[in-house]
């Protein structure tokens, strides 16, 4: 597909939510530092323990969208939100937030008229799964689909390695993959550290393609070979 810019030296303004969450954060960073993005909205549930020249933080609450969509402005939006079961409490508290907060968010970028939006789903995401979570995750796509983004790239990695993280899970997931990867096996379910994937998002939001674009794990990890 065309990319809908190519122009380099084009300025551009960002906006995102999910940036305190682990790949969040390290898109937060690339986007402050790159001479392109002119300035950053973050909507935050809670304050950032630091402050930028180009960053706008809005500590909003994602229940009342009527107070925050208009904040949801720029070239391109980043829906990084997410939470696990454990953390949620529960299955209706964690479709609030994977859910509801990042429709209401495509939703509000739909209406501003921004035209790229760019979202971390999950590998095995399928509305018509049996599993809560993959579940969940492919209706949500279906729903962002249906805003008709000029732009609309949607992330589905693998098992992602986040730096110090408590998911025993995770650890442990992340340590047998290593393993069957030194055997030469599941190469393209290699664990994929969050700054890969936030430095993929940010590239794929400056030359966004017409239309959609999902990029599967396998995809990923592909082009994040290319850089290494």
């Amino acid at each position: 597909m065309k990319p809908l810019w190519v122009n380099k030296t084009q300025l551009m303004k960002a906006v995102l939510i999910g940036a305190t969450g682990a790949t969040g954060k390290e898109l937060l960073q690339l986007l402050l530092q790159d001479t392109s993005i002119t300035e950053v909205a973050a909507l935050v549930r809670k304050p950032l323990t630091f402050q930028h020249r180009k960053l706008s933080v809005h500590v909003i609450d994602f229940d009342q969208p009527c107070a925050w969509q208009q904040y949801v402005q720029g070239d391109m939006a980043f829906s990084c939100l997410g939470t696990t079961l454990k953390a949620a409490g529960s299955k209706e508290a964690q479709y609030k937030v994977d859910y509801e907060y990042q429709l209401a968010f495509a939703s509000a970028a739909a209406q501003n008229h921004i035209p790229a939006f760019i979202l971390i789903s999950a590998g095995m995401a399928d509305p018509k799964s049996l599993v809560f979570y993959s579940r969940m995750k492919g209706a949500l796509e279906q729903a962002i689909r249906a805003l008709h983004f000029k732009s609309l790239v949607i992330f589905r990695p693998g098992l992602l390695s986040r730096p110090g993280t408590d998911r025993a899970g995770e650890r442990i997931s992340e340590t047998l993959l290593h393993f069957f990867n030194w055997l030469g096996l599941f190469k393209k379910l290699a664990p994929l550290p969050v700054q890969q994937l936030a430095r993929l998002m940010l590239r794929h939001a400056k030359n966004p393609p017409q239309g959609e674009r999902m990029i599967g794990s396998a995809q990923i990890i592909k082009e994040v070979s290319k850089d290494s």
